[in-house]
């Protein structure tokens, strides 16, 4: 099999057009994530599969990765009343309720044909917490909860992505506009780490864009090879597949290809490049990156997660359960969208 790019692209229609199409073909990316808002890629049941099938198609792969974000709450790609609707995590307070949680966001996606989801998100919340996070915190019971969501992803088939690793939650800015410093001693890091910590069995992780002065004051977490190797391999004991944040964000300095090429090199697994436009997917590709050996080890697990099947003839009770201690589902708080700021910056950018 021809190697596969460490790279989670994005794609800007509800079907791939002739360039992506010969732009996938040619590089075999190892997946694509999948974006609503400024984006069509996600519609319905069957845009959905034939977009996927589109992808497929083209990498020549039936183990392409296709990643959301359906973590709950106003972050949600998948939207009712084609899909089911489902709480912010700071309103899941059970562990029956994050079980349920994640086995109604596991039909949804399985039917589509998603393999992969980047939830559940395990940062502490804090009284600074970054309004960008805000109610996508659990606000007790981190790892229990985590675990419940992990679990139940896995049981079903679809890979979990535990983040932002090693903890967003003290990071009082946006990383999507500028770049997070978090100056607080390692002793107090270590109630950050310790969700990640119990849940270091996960498959997947995803870097967060912060810096943490206590550790290495000069590089955010993403491009530190001091933060990857002692902190998320060393002191938190992730062995799992470890995959940047969208890089597309301002958080990080230097071209798409830079950030890349020195994230890998920092230890870094997988790039997510985040929504982006077809040039800049071209610019990651061409990128001098490749996938190491210890990525294809990891890698595995996801593949043998992603292959499971599922049962989902428990759904109807499954819902009413959930929505029975969830009167509040839909009251979700639109106030600030972390996606729709990063899309109209970048139409700012081109003078649209």
């Amino acid at each position: 099999m021809r190697d596969i790019l460490p790279v989670i692209l994005s794609c800007q229609g509800p079907r791939l057009n002739d360039d992506e199409k010969r732009l996938f073909s040619e590089y075999n990316p190892l997946g694509v994530c999948l974006f609503s808002r400024f984006c069509e890629n996600v519609k319905d049941k069957d845009q959905i599969n034939a977009l996927i099938k589109d992808i497929k198609e083209a990498v020549e792969r039936d183990d392409v990765l296709i990643a959301v974000d359906q973590e709950g709450g106003r972050v949600r790609r998948l939207q009712e009343p084609e899909f089911t609707p489902v709480a912010a995590q700071a309103d899941i307070n059970t562990t029956e309720q994050a079980q349920r949680h994640a086995y109604l966001i596991s039909s949804d996606l399985k039917i589509c044909g998603i393999n992969v989801n980047f939830a559940p998100v395990l940062d502490i919340l804090y009284p600074e917490t970054s309004v960008a996070l805000r109610g996508r915190c659990f606000t007790h019971d981190v790892a229990a909860l985590g675990r419940s969501m992990v679990d139940e992803y896995i049981k079903n088939g679809i890979c979990p992505c535990i983040k932002h690793m090693p903890g967003h939650g003290r990071a009082a800015v946006d990383p999507h506009l500028n770049l997070p410093v978090i100056d607080v001693s390692a002793e107090e890091l270590e109630q950050d780490f310790a969700p990640f910590k119990a849940l270091n069995d996960a498959p997947m992780g995803m870097l967060a864009h912060i810096v943490l002065t206590a550790v290495d004051k000069d590089n955010a977490a993403t491009v530190s090879p001091k933060v990857i190797k002692e902190i998320i391999r060393g002191d938190i004991g992730f062995n799992g597949l470890l995959v940047s944040d969208a890089i597309v964000m301002k958080a990080l300095s230097g071209s798409i290809a830079e950030k890349a090429e020195r994230s890998l090199a920092a230890g870094c697994d997988v790039i997510c490049l985040g929504n982006a436009d077809f040039a800049t997917n071209a610019e990651l590709c061409q990128s001098a990156i490749h996938m190491s050996d210890s990525t294809l080890e990891r890698l595995q697990k996801v593949f043998d997660i992603v292959k499971k099947a599922a049962d989902f003839s428990n759904y109807e009770y499954m819902q009413n359960k959930y929505c029975e201690n969830l009167k509040n589902i839909i009251s979700y708080d639109y106030q600030y969208d972390a996606t729709e700021v990063l899309n109209r910056l970048r139409q700012a950018n081109k003078g649209e």
